[in-house]
Parts: C-alpha cells; structure tokens; sequence
C-alpha cells in the first residue's frame, strides 16, 4: 500500500502575485533615482564615437592638411542606429569642416528619460567632447 505523507512546499498563487506586486511598487519607486544613471552610462557611447571621429580627423588632416566633412574619406563606418535596427542610440554627422577647424555632432534618437529632450553632444578640433543639450 503507498502512503501520500510526502508534501510539497510550494508557494500559492496568492503568494507569488504578492510578491511580484511589491517588486512592481519597488521598481516605480527606483526608477526615477535610476534614470540619471541610465542616461549618464549611454552618453559614454557619443562621447567614445565622437573621440573616434576626432582622431580619424586628425590622421586626415596630417595627410591632406584639411579636416573632412565626409565620414566616407576618414574611413569611418557610421553605426546603425536602434531606429535602424542597430545598436547605436546616437546618429553622428560632421556640422563644419574646414583646413583649420571641424565639428562633430552625436544626436540622441532616443529619449533616455522621457521627458522629451534628445541629448545632443559636439567635438570639434581641440578634441574635448561637450554636452550641448542635456537629457
């Protein structure tokens, strides 16, 4: 004869909706302190593109003694954007260009937090990247 004095311990269902509803309040609660956070880590991606079109600059202008406004003679491959299917969250074009100055420009095309303003960074010759807009 089996005997059935083997019980499971398991959570109900009432349980685990419990459970998920107070990490639900947990995360409204955390993500406004955490959207600047989220913001500043995906900056860093205009602010590394950018440095890469400076120095492509650089070496273009050593050669041909004038800065570039096309990215196809510095050799530099534009990364796609979300928008495209990519992984870039910035799209990049170069403003101005001339023998003696240039500058890049990195446009969000996502907002990061929401709130309707596009971060937007520039690079020009001197190769500090500034935030122009700020998201």
């Amino acid at each position: 004869m089996l005997s059935n004095k083997h019980k499971v311990n398991a959570f109900n269902l009432q349980e685990m909706l419990t459970v998920l509803a107070i990490i639900g309040i947990l995360l409204l609660i955390a993500m406004p302190k955490l959207m600047p956070l989220i913001t500043k880590t995906k900056t860093i991606e205009a602010q590394t593109q950018l440095k890469a079109i400076y120095n492509f600059q650089q070496q273009h202008r050593a050669l041909y003694s004038k800065y570039s406004s096309d990215f196809s003679e510095l050799d530099y491959e534009l990364p796609q954007t979300v928008k495209e299917n990519g992984t870039a969250n910035y799209r990049y074009e170069i403003t101005e260009s001339s023998e003696y100055s240039f500058k890049a420009r990195a446009e969000a095309v996502v907002d990061f937090d929401g709130d309707g303003v596009l971060n937007v960074w520039e690079i020009d010759q001197d190769g500090k990247p500034k935030q122009i807009v700020k998201d």
